[in-house]
């Protein structure tokens, strides 16, 4: 589920850096306005960031539906 929550935030926060995300924009776009934006180290970053966010999501959906339940 949290990998879920971090690539679409990931993928949301590239839109809205692109072009303004009307649709849902506080709720998925938490990452980008409140994360990335307050960051100094990822200022000029803000896309790389959020790609990034949306990889690591991935990678996690990944990782935890390949776990076999004990």
């Amino acid at each position: 589920m949290a990998g879920i929550v971090m690539l679409v935030q990931g993928v949301s926060g590239t839109i809205d850096q692109l072009a303004v995300q009307p649709f849902l924009g506080p709720i998925l776009n938490f990452f980008n306005r409140f994360v990335v934006e307050r960051v100094a180290l990822l200022e000029g970053y803000e896309i790389f960031a959020n790609l990034v966010m949306a990889f690591l999501g991935a990678a996690v959906t990944v990782a935890a539906g390949r776990t076999r339940p004990s």
